[in-house]
């Protein structure tokens, strides 16, 4: 019997049906292929929603704007697609529906899957990062260049080499490009490259080809090695529309291997026309100087110096002489306004001399040792003093001395 306390709510219904789905770890990440239906896609959110059938049955799904950004291509109704994701319930409506993270066409199938986790993996690692790219060598010498000896790539990238650069030697690799052989001997070529240091850029792809053709160029070992080439690599696998992993980690991607080829080398023709360019442009610049100097030469000719050379050395002799005679003039009257300036500063010196004060009449007294004598306290009675006169000098001896009060 049913009682009321026993009963949950259609919300706790859902709820725990929720946490059952998504407890199951198998539901949690699930891959699955159907064809599209009921296709919408929301513009204003971003988010898709869609239906995935087959003859037996139809699963409602969603994929987030997030998710659906990374799509490479336009989902419409009738496509058959390859879904990752997982398994959930929308609780307002009881509709469980399928979350998907990852959308693929069906014919990339698992293949496409496994491209996707390599080139993530590597990405992650910073492998594609623009800042690795190294520029390609402007006048290479060596160019290596690993593919099949017998396709028509080949035959192209080196046709092309030749007619625009035949300067240039070509390392051939031969390789197989396709099958379980072709990684092992992509891997053994550029091994044997990188130890013989000789090339100075390297070619590596094939002609085009289906999705599975093309699909050695993935190889993630063969990536990595690429990353490590101490040298710019070019990839160049298939036509434009073609990528592969090798295309995101070499140096540069050419869209097909004859245009690896023209990348690698500069164009001898357009060469020629530079140096031509340059050649005139020199042969131009020459002539101007040229022209230049005659018409400094014709001025020069003019002057008074070349055409009068000894009416011009007489000119300038007149020219020195008379500054010769200023020089003199002025070296006189400097060394006169000196000799004048000198004699009035001996004759202030003379004045003030003490020898000039004996001569009106005047004497000086000294000690015998020598000492000046200002007050009669320097002396005492019987010591002999000198007096010093203008012509001479007298010996006494201090017989008397009276201190005069001030």
């Amino acid at each position: 019997m049913i009682t009321e306390i026993a009963a949950i709510t259609v919300k706790q219904l859902n709820f725990y049906v929720k946490s059952l789905l998504e407890g199951d770890s198998h539901l949690q990440s699930v891959t699955v292929t159907g064809e599209l239906s009921n296709f919408k896609n929301h513009y204003a959110s971003g988010h898709w929603y869609f239906t995935l059938k087959d003859g037996d049955a139809a699963v409602r799904c969603v994929m987030f704007r997030a998710m659906a950004n990374s799509v490479r291509f336009d989902p419409h109704d009738g496509d058959t697609v390859v879904l990752r994701g997982r398994v959930s319930i929308y609780e307002k409506d009881g509709q469980y529906q399928f979350y998907a993270e990852q959308m693929l066409p069906v014919g990339a199938g698992a293949l496409a899957m496994q491209f996707e986790r390599i080139k993530e993996r590597l990405k992650s690692e910073g492998l594609f990062d623009a800042s690795r790219k190294r520029p390609l060598p402007k006048y290479p010498e060596n160019i290596a260049v690993i593919t099949s000896d017998t396709g028509a790539a080949v035959r192209d990238i080196l046709s092309i080499l030749d007619r625009r650069y035949p300067a240039a030697r070509i390392i051939m690799c031969p390789v197989t490009v396709q099958g379980e052989n072709a990684v092992p001997q992509m891997l053994s070529a550029l091994d044997r490259l990188y130890r013989l240091g000789t090339a100075d850029a390297i070619i590596i792809g094939r002609g085009g080809g289906s999705a599975e053709d093309l699909w050695e160029f993935n190889d993630e070992t063969l990536a990595r090695k690429i990353a490590l080439s101490p040298v710019p690599v070019i990839s160049a696998v298939g036509h434009e529309t073609d990528f592969t992993i090798c295309d995101f980690v070499a140096d540069m991607r050419a869209p097909t291997p004859s245009a690896a080829a023209e990348l690698a080398v500069p164009d001898q023709d357009a060469l020629r026309q530079n140096l031509d360019a340059m050649s005139s442009a020199m042969a131009s610049a020459l002539s101007r100087q040229l022209k230049a100097a005659r018409q400094h030469l014709n001025v020069l000719s003019q002057s008074p110096a070349l055409r009068s050379p000894t009416g011009y050395i007489e000119q300038r002799e007149k020219s020195l002489e008379l500054l010769k005679n200023r020089l003199v003039a002025a070296q006189n009257q400097s060394i006169t306004r000196k000799n004048q300036r000198y004699i009035a500063a001996v004759s202030k010196l003379d004045a003030m001399s003490p020898l000039k004060v004996l001569t009106r009449g005047y004497s000086m007294a000294q000690t015998e040792a020598g000492e000046v004598l200002c007050s009669v306290r320097q002396v005492e009675l019987g010591e002999r003093i000198s007096v010093l006169l203008s012509d001479g000098k007298l010996s006494a001896t201090v017989m008397d001395k009276k201190e005069e009060a001030r």
